[in-house]
């Protein structure tokens, strides 16, 4: 029996909330976000999968809507949970995509129940243990938790969470993510903490792994850096790795346009899929090519990076030039044309540029 849709079942003695979608004999896909954060991160994932594939998200115990249960918390129950609700829904084996600590949690499945998946995808993580440095700190957040509330922890993790640029073109993105973590209990938040205070490393099973495997990171990532991921990358045999622009820690929702067309073709190009479960993208097609709307979204996105960086070179190195700032419009466009949008804010680009290119031609010339 399918369950379709979102669910509330009992798996190792809590109740797991889950979302299965997708057509039910394609291949499965199992999605595991990160600490503190819940199923819903992964919505813009879901839907651009759930045509050619079968996609399960679900809450974290503690986490989202999923009960925390009475055991304590380590990243080997976490993957107890996976392979529970995954006998639950008599799914045999599914491909692993986690970001963060569903990174942790995937590495830790497929060390241990290699059978269970035929492909990972590992995005914004690392196969480290924490060092003492690491520690502290978690002991740290854990007594300022306790002694300050959620909300200061909240606003303290979005400061690393996100590139500074997300800040400026993509506030809302950041708010949303605040308003997870605030919805997260504190004893989650505590028992989740000394959960990955206390994890093992698997580095060392990296040369294990046989099945196909992807790595993503963001460029801006301070919490798992690339240099992480180009050691996995390094590791794994044949593994890909896609360094995501723009992006830092919560890289598949700062740049969902290039993280999606990474997991597209990467998922397609070695699935076996029957001809009815490939409507739209195919091995060597780029998966957005038809979506005018996620390339306007790209466009903007690139357009506004060049115009934060400019601005920034003009405050830390030219502070003479904000006030032609202070006069110029806002970079960010209320149109809904996006092709007014990107005349908009390439005519604010240009006028910039051309501010900062002929201050220093002229101080130059002096």
């Amino acid at each position: 029996m399918r369950y379709k849709g979102n669910n509330r079942i009992s798996v190792n003695n809590h109740t797991i909330s889950f979302d299965d979608e997708g057509p039910d004999e394609a291949p499965v896909i199992i999605l595991i976000h990160g600490f503190p954060f819940n199923k819903s991160m992964w919505n813009k994932q879901v839907e651009v999968l759930i045509e050619n594939y079968r996609v399960i998200s679900y809450d974290i115990r503690g986490h989202g809507k999923s009960d925390a249960g009475t055991e304590e918390f380590s990243i080997e129950l976490f993957t107890d949970d996976l392979l529970g609700l995954m006998d639950f829904l008599n799914i045999q084996k599914a491909m692993l995509c986690g970001l963060s600590m569903g990174g942790y949690i995937a590495l830790n499945a497929i060390e241990n129940f290699p059978k269970r998946f035929n492909g990972l995808i590992l995005c914004d993580t690392t196969c480290t243990a924490d060092t003492p440095e690491t520690k502290e700190k978690r002991r740290v957040a854990i007594e300022n938790i306790a002694e300050y509330g959620i909300e200061q922890y909240a606003n303290e993790s979005i400061k690393n969470l996100f590139a500074l640029e997300t800040f400026i073109t993509s506030k809302e993105k950041t708010i949303i993510i605040k308003e997870m973590i605030m919805k997260t209990s504190v004893q989650t938040l505590t028992a989740t903490l000394l959960a990955l205070a206390e994890r093992k490393e698997t580095c060392s099973k990296l040369a294990k792994i046989k099945v196909p495997v992807m790595i993503i990171v963001g460029n801006e990532d301070k919490i798992t850096p690339p240099v992480a991921a180009r050691f996995m990358h390094k590791n794994i045999p044949g593994s890909k790795l896609h360094i995501i622009e723009h992006a830092a820690h919560l890289s598949n929702i700062e740049n969902t346009y290039e993280f999606n067309e990474h997991l597209l073709k990467f998922v397609s190009s070695f699935n076996q899929k029957p001809d009815k479960f490939m409507k739209r993208y195919l091995v060597d097609s780029r998966p957005f090519d038809s979506d005018k709307t996620s390339k306007y979204e790209q466009m903007e996105k690139d357009l506004n990076f060049k115009i934060l960086k400019t601005t920034l070179t003009i405050k830390s190195k030219y502070p003479e030039l904000l006030k032609y700032l202070e006069e110029m419009p806002d970079t960010i466009s209320a149109e809904k044309d996006p092709k007014i949008t990107l005349t908009i804010l390439s005519s604010y680009y240009e006028s910039l540029s051309s501010i900062l290119k002929k201050y220093k031609s002229d101080h130059q010339a002096n």
